[in-house]
């Protein structure tokens, strides 16, 4: 028998609320379970103590006597400091199937470089303005 620690869901309609059950695997998600052991209420405030209350005795029971954790349950007994978080993947092991592709990487390249090129000429007449208000122009007296 695999027994697993899991969210229970109840509540109503779009008014979730979640009982920390251990079950067997096999039974269904709101179904039978062995032994309520907190729950979670994701409509509250993180820091409202409403959110989310576990026995950390108990569920450390099971985990000893072999129980499984959920993705979601072993996310929130991480956060609440009762096991290891798991480490989750790094950007370098991400998938990059949404990295621009070479056509769409040459039009940023494209636009970069005409970015700069206006932004050097953009410095270039700025200077000579510069240079010509310190050069005042030859005032010509006149002749008498």
């Amino acid at each position: 028998m695999s027994v697993r620690i899991r969210l229970a869901r109840g509540g109503s309609k779009k008014r979730p609320f979640h009982k920390i059950v251990v079950a067997d695997n096999r039974a269904p998600r709101d179904g039978r379970f062995i032994e309520q052991i907190g729950f979670y209420n994701p409509l509250v405030e993180k820091d409202n103590p409403d959110h989310f209350r576990i026995d950390a005795e108990k569920a450390k029971a099971w985990i000893a006597k072999g129980a499984e954790l959920t993705d979601r349950m072993e996310r929130l007994l991480a956060a609440a400091g009762i096991v290891e978080a798991k480490k989750t993947k790094t950007n370098a092991e991400q998938p990059k199937k949404s990295a621009p592709k070479a056509k769409a990487l040459e039009r940023i390249r494209e636009a970069e470089e005409k970015a700069r090129e206006a932004a050097e000429a953009k410095a270039a007449a700025e200077a000579e303005a510069a240079a010509a208000a310190e050069t005042p122009a030859a005032e010509e007296t006149p002749a008498e």
